[in-house]
């Protein structure tokens, strides 16, 4: 037979665990109590026999046996709680109280004796009860003997024992009661969590835990689950993003990649074009899409996470002196003018990996749209603010300013920039790795315009402060 959930929880059992290691102690300490209890009423018993015995000797060793038989005449009819037996030598009863001795041996050494005396309760009814004695040979010959009824300091222990044995079972109860009222809770709170759980189970990314404000390991557990959820939740829609847009963004380079092989597939057909070229320019379309592929996952997997991976704390300045002695040849090359200011000694926080990606797109497009005789600033400052900037200015054409929030869109190419090959995809994966580092991307007019050339453009990338 299954028992109901409640029974089956943990803190029920741990419960039942700390009730059954109670119960364990609290009999222990139970017998010790009996035992220490009953002892010290048997010592103190012994004891008043004992002294009771030692009076009744002193009076027979200074007036013989007429004055103890007087003396247990008189205690024996008084309120004295004793029983009293005088023997001749030979045994036989000379006074006393009790008619003859519960110890059979009469010529041995002084000894002690439990025993069973009878007597009537208030109805007239039999009734035995416990006694203790202690007989002793007198140094005439006689025998004496002295006993105490025992029974009201029995049933003091007992009392003791049953209130303490009441005091436990109630223990248990209150116990048992409270192991049921925490498993209750817990099972509520853990029933919330299953809850929560099946419902992600199902399908429902929505669904998050209670957190009850008490600061407990229960909230903890529900703001762990909860934060977990947000990430996951994320995780899927950027996934369904990327999808989504990596199903829209590559139809019209796959699109165009198709009308060209089809063209040359044609040309080729009638002899008017060049195979070769076909097949080079197709896989030049090719990498492009890959390009593009790539940067848009991306773009989705930064906006999916949140925040960038792999983040460690580097000195901007020497990422920016690896890039710039990488595109410091490029510059020359095209003819243009390449500078770099940058300081040491700063310290930012972030992935070093995709930074460089963003960089070397913001530089790619700097030395692709700047014309020959056109400069590059590469600088590394930090702010007024504390935030530690990246900037690139040219003396390219620029950005318009009505035109400067939408070109970090993806595939949003300027008319200025319909001749140069491109996806329209880097300043969109830039602003993403700032966003992903909780940065973010500027964008403003360049140097000026000088004759025919300008006004240029400056991008700054700024990201916080390392803590």
């Amino acid at each position: 037979m299954r028992l109901p959930r409640l029974f089956r929880t943990t803190p029920f059992r741990l419960t039942l665990l700390f009730l059954a290691l109670f119960a364990a102690a609290a009999s222990a300490f139970l017998a010790y109590i009996y035992l220490a209890t009953a002892g010290e009423a048997t010592r103190r018993t012994d004891q008043n026999i004992t002294r009771e015995m030692r009076s009744l000797v002193a009076a027979y060793d200074r007036a013989g046996v007429d004055a103890v038989n007087q003396s247990l005449i008189e205690r024996a009819s008084s309120e004295r709680p004793f029983l009293y037996l005088l023997m001749k030598p030979d045994g036989t009863r000379i006074s006393g109280s009790i008619a003859e001795s519960p110890l059979e041996d009469t010529n041995g050494a002084p000894s002690r004796a439990s025993f069973s005396v009878t007597d009537y309760d208030a109805q007239g009814r039999l009734v035995k009860h416990p006694a203790r004695g202690f007989q002793e040979r007198l140094s005439g010959g006689e025998i004496l003997f002295v006993g105490a009824d025992v029974s009201e300091d029995q049933a003091y222990v007992v009392k003791i024992v049953r209130a303490l044995w009441g005091a436990g079972a109630l223990v248990i109860v209150l116990g048992l009661a409270g192991g049921l009222l925490v498993s209750r809770n817990v099972s509520r709170s853990m029933g919330a969590l299953n809850d929560v759980v099946t419902a992600v189970r199902n399908g429902d990314f929505g669904a998050r835990a209670q957190v009850r404000g008490t600061r407990d390991e229960f909230d903890e557990l529900s703001e762990g689950i909860n934060e977990m959820l947000d990430r996951l939740e994320r995780s899927m829609a950027g996934h369904r993003h990327a999808g989504d847009a990596i199903a829209h963004d590559l139809r019209s380079p796959l699109t165009r990649l198709r009308a060209r092989l089809e063209t040359a597939y044609l040309d080729v057909e009638a002899g008017k074009g060049n195979a070769e070229e076909a097949l080079a320019q197709a896989l030049e379309d090719t990498d492009g899409v890959l390009k593009t592929f790539g940067a848009v996952l991306s773009i989705a997997r930064l906006q999916a996470a949140g925040q960038a991976p792999d983040q460690v704390v580097f000195d901007p300045a020497d990422l920016a002196a690896d890039l710039a002695e990488l595109y410091e040849p490029t510059c020359e090359d095209k003819g243009l003018e390449f500078d770099a200011e940058l300081t040491k000694d700063l310290q930012v926080r972030g992935n070093r990996e995709f930074l460089a990606q963003a960089l070397a797109n913001l530089l790619d497009n700097a030395v692709k749209y700047t014309p020959a005789g056109g400069a590059i600033m590469f600088r590394v400052r930090r702010r007024s603010s504390g935030e530690v900037e990246y900037s690139i200015t040219d003396t390219g054409p620029g950005v318009p300013d009505e035109d400067r929030a939408r070109v970090v869109e993806r595939f949003v190419r300027l008319e200025n920039s319909r001749s140069e090959p491109g996806s329209g995809l880097g300043l969109s994966l830039v602003a993403a790795v700032a966003e992903a580092h909780g940065g973010r991307l500027e964008l403003s007019e360049g140097p000026g315009k000088v004759g025919e050339i300008g006004p240029g453009l400056r991008v700054a990338l700024i990201l916080p402060r390392a803590a």
